[in-house]
């Protein structure tokens, strides 16, 4: 039996062992794995490191769907984008799921005080999920933003109708651009925003919270105070080394493009890169004032804490990619770090996990019921034993227009997609020999030995399972 919003306001609460297990639930936009805990030998972020000591780093966590407002919609339902029927930023969440119970409202029905500050759902939409306190704006309560909501709303349906003309397959977006700011941390958006959370956290401490801080750094525009780009030099920063003919062998429904981004010079690209890098260290610094709230108010014994990137973000990747909205590695993969009390902490699990897990895995964490409907598995054996085997496959997938899907599934091994079902091309790759995904191995033109083509086989029957079944 499924239930609706108004249904589990009568739900009665669960009886738990006290303290009840509150949670942080920490969203990024547009962060892709280009961080210190993940590896990058140039870009700084201490304060997400920091948390990697304190819980589990995974190490291959996907994204069911590469943009905004579909993952944001998938995560918080527990459901796929398929579901959802969201497929870009434009579809309200509620369009096709109607009254079901999003993430907060489900702890908020368990009796929890639930509150965020920036951007948890899509901002246009974050007035479709119920919360004590709502804020898109560091204290501005989202009652005081209706009208700027239906402008917004207003000037979405304006740029979709603008963008339906567009050829399938170009993603447009805004363009490239970064403004170093003279203003303090504090002046900025995301710092307003930790600061809030900060308040919040100590206002509400001595009762169960659930409480979102969404950071909107690195997407774009990157505008950051000027000392996090003075922590790069342009001679740090290096594009890329793409063979040539790298999109030889891609199908054209695989690739994005974006007006003006190829007239860029290398100087410029390295920039833009300097850039990204730079609002990503002034976003850590601001994750650093939330987490040394937890450290003041002594709350890591009884809280959970997830961090998330919703999707990644290609840096110049396969020639010329820049922002999301492929099911390369680049964008399809993201960081995911979750601390919980009594759980592993500073060690990286190498096992397959998909944000759609998400849901579940924090229900089950703190004690609650588990919520009708789940399209995911809750991954909670692995911060106990992040080694285990555990399930077979993820799944993204990703809209080129109307009724014109790319759908990908990975392994731990390999990547298989399919664009159209196939009739508008297939790529396969071997990530432990080409991690980069420079060779796709289902071109036509491509020789494949017998042992190629079994593989493909075995992730074609994946990709067209029912992904249920690949939960362990």
């Amino acid at each position: 039996m499924d239930f609706t919003r108004r249904d589990l306001l009568w739900l009665p609460l669960v009886q738990m062992r006290s303290p009840r297990t509150n949670v942080l639930l920490i969203a990024v936009d547009d962060l892709n794995n280009r961080i210190g805990c993940y590896g990058d030998p140039v870009v700084k972020t201490p304060n997400i490191d920091r948390l990697a000591r304190r819980g589990v780093r995974f190490d291959r966590s996907y994204c069911n769907y590469p943009l905004c407002n579909p993952t944001r919609t998938s995560l918080l339902s527990g459901r796929r984008p398929e579901t959802t029927q969201v497929y870009n930023n434009n579809t309200p969440p509620r369009t096709h799921l109607g009254g079901i119970a999003f993430l907060p409202e489900y702890y908020k029905a368990q009796g929890y005080f639930t509150a965020r500050v920036g951007k948890i759902a899509h901002g246009t939409y974050e007035y479709q999920l119920q919360w004590d306190i709502s804020e898109s704006r560091a204290g501005v309560p989202l009652a005081s933003e209706r009208k700027l909501r239906d402008e917004d709303t207003a000037l979405d349906r304006a740029k979709n109708k603008k963008k339906a003309g567009k050829a399938a397959g170009s993603e447009g977006g805004a363009k490239l651009s970064w403004t170093p700011t003279n203003r303090a941390d504090a002046e900025e958006p995301d710092g307003a925003t930790a600061r809030r959370i900060a308040q919040i956290v100590r206002e509400h401490k001595s009762q169960p919270f659930f409480i979102g801080c969404g950071f909107h750094k690195p997407h774009l525009p990157w505008v950051a105070p000027r000392k996090y780009f003075d922590m790069y030099s342009l001679d740090q920063i290096k594009l890329p080394d793409t063979p040539a003919g790298d999109r030889d062998d891609i199908p054209p429904l695989a690739l994005t493009s974006t007006q003006g981004d190829s007239e860029m010079t290398d100087r410029e690209r390295r920039q833009a890169v300097l850039a990204y890098h730079a609002a990503t260290s002034f976003m850590d610094a601001q994750l650093g004032v939330v987490l040394d709230t937890m450290d003041e108010q002594r709350l890591w014994d009884n809280t959970v804490v997830l961090l998330f990137g919703d999707h990644g973000w290609h840096l110049y990747d396969h020639q010329q990619l820049w922002r999301k909205m492929t099911v390369f590695e680049q964008a399809s993969r993201a960081p995911l770090i979750v601390h919980a009390p009594g759980k592993q902490e500073g060690v990286a699990c190498p096992r397959l996990v998909e944000y759609v897990d998400i849901y579940p895995t924090l229900t089950e964490l703190s004690g609650l019921p588990k919520a009708p409907g789940m399209e995911g598995a809750s991954f909670t054996p692995l911060l106990d034993s992040p080694q285990r085997p555990w399930k077979k496959a993820a799944y993204t997938m990703v809209a080129r227009g109307a009724n014109r899907f790319g759908r990908s599934v990975r392994t731990e091994r390999y990547r298989y997609t399919e664009w159209e079902d196939g009739k508008s091309g297939v790529e396969f790759y071997d990530h432990e020999l080409d991690p980069n995904e420079w060779t796709n191995t289902a071109w036509p033109k491509r020789a494949r030995t017998a042992k190629q083509s079994a593989q493909m086989e075995e992730m074609k029957a994946l990709l067209h399972a029912d992904k249920k079944l690949t939960a362990p």
